[in-house]
């Protein structure tokens, strides 16, 4: 269990914490294939359908995940926060994705008769997993590793969709809304992971044992999706 820091110990800035994961978890250059071959051009067009459809599961089911942590945070109003911020993010992800279902083609009736690959659902199904049981403060840490490699490869796939595959800017909406880092979600990480540091509500090497398996499961996701 996390314990408070003892009186006069110095205290760990919470950028330092996230910088450290970050840098601990960040995965190798080579690590995603996909992104590779779309960056190249050479995946084939109906990826993009198929990362819709999986991504319509995940965006659905994290968004019950950052709600239910921003529940049980509810008595440390900085991490809550970053949770309800995130939540509202994937309402707003899931209308961007909308751009893309339509340009692959896809219909309501699609979306709704698709069977996900389990390499796809892995990602979300430990998110819940963490949200049931795990210190919400250490899933902050977490997540905002697993956001940076997220980030990367979300930015190299909105230009290849431009240059290699002719999509419109609509349909690139969803990987251009996460191409950029968040300096609102930045800033909300850092409130939510000092407020844990300074009551003893998170532990680092812990969260970094979370981020591995998120990374993990991240990288599965883009394999199954190819």
């Amino acid at each position: 269990m996390p314990r408070p820091p003892a009186p006069g110990a110095p205290r760990p800035a919470a950028a330092a914490v996230l910088d450290d994961a970050v840098r601990a978890l960040a995965p190798d250059d080579g690590a995603n294939r996909l992104v590779a071959r779309i960056e190249a051009g050479e995946a084939p067009r109906s990826v993009f359908a198929t990362f819709a459809l999986e991504q319509h599961q995940v965006i659905t089911a994290d968004r019950l995940s950052f709600r239910h942590l921003a529940r049980r945070a509810d008595a440390d109003p900085p991490v809550a926060d970053f949770f309800e911020l995130l939540a509202q993010g994937e309402t707003l992800a899931l209308r961007q994705l909308a751009g893309l279902t339509g340009a692959c083609g896809l219909t309501a009736r699609d979306i709704d008769d698709y069977q996900p690959r389990p390499g796809c659902q892995a990602y979300p199904s430990y998110a819940a997993r963490l949200a049931l049981g795990a210190e919400p403060a250490d899933v902050v840490i977490a997540l905002t590793a697993n956001f940076a490699a997220w980030t990367r490869w979300c930015a190299v796939v909105e230009t290849a969709m431009r240059d290699h595959y002719g999509f419109a800017e609509e349909a690139r909406g969803f990987f251009g809304f996460f191409a950029t880092p968040a300096p609102t979600i930045a800033e909300q990480a850092r409130a939510a992971v000092q407020h844990a540091l300074d009551t003893g509500q998170t532990e680092p090497a812990v969260a970094v044992r979370y981020g591995r398996l998120l990374q993990a499961y991240e990288l599965m996701f883009w394999r199954s999706v190819a």
